[in-house]
């Protein structure tokens, strides 16, 4: 592997590392100020769970674009309404409360993703 390679392949498990870390924090603010909880909820819990599996089983990879800019809609229809009101709620207060990650998730949904054909993973041969 040449070390132009490896940067990207560093890179892209970066942004999708900071993927997971902005969707952490999107539901924790949200179940703290919906649900008056400190704590994340069974519900946001189990949100988070289903989050962070679809995102490991994401079938683009290290290639994976942004969920809003994706071919493939991976989330069940019940788990896909949940996270669009947790994003319509902790959105706009993102920008005050994590600026840096808010930057970044703007630049990752602009980026086009360099390959849009998903790859072959184990399970799926």
């Amino acid at each position: 592997m040449t070390s132009n390679r490896k940067q990207e392949t560093s890179h892209q498990s970066r942004r999708i590392k900071r993927e997971i870390k902005t969707t952490l924090v999107m539901i924790k603010l949200y179940c703290k100020k919906q649900h008056a909880s400190k704590e994340l909820c069974p519900d946001c819990t189990d949100l988070l769970n289903y989050t962070m599996r679809r995102i490991d089983k994401c079938r683009f990879a290290l290639n994976k674009p942004t969920c809003a800019n994706c071919t493939v809609h991976c989330f069940k229809p019940f788990y896909r309404e949940k996270i669009r009101q947790i994003m319509r709620f902790s959105g706009p207060r993102m920008s005050y409360r994590h600026p840096i990650l808010t930057f970044f998730h703007l630049l990752d949904k602009f980026r086009k993703p360099a390959e849009q054909t998903p790859h072959k993973r184990a399970e799926d041969i």
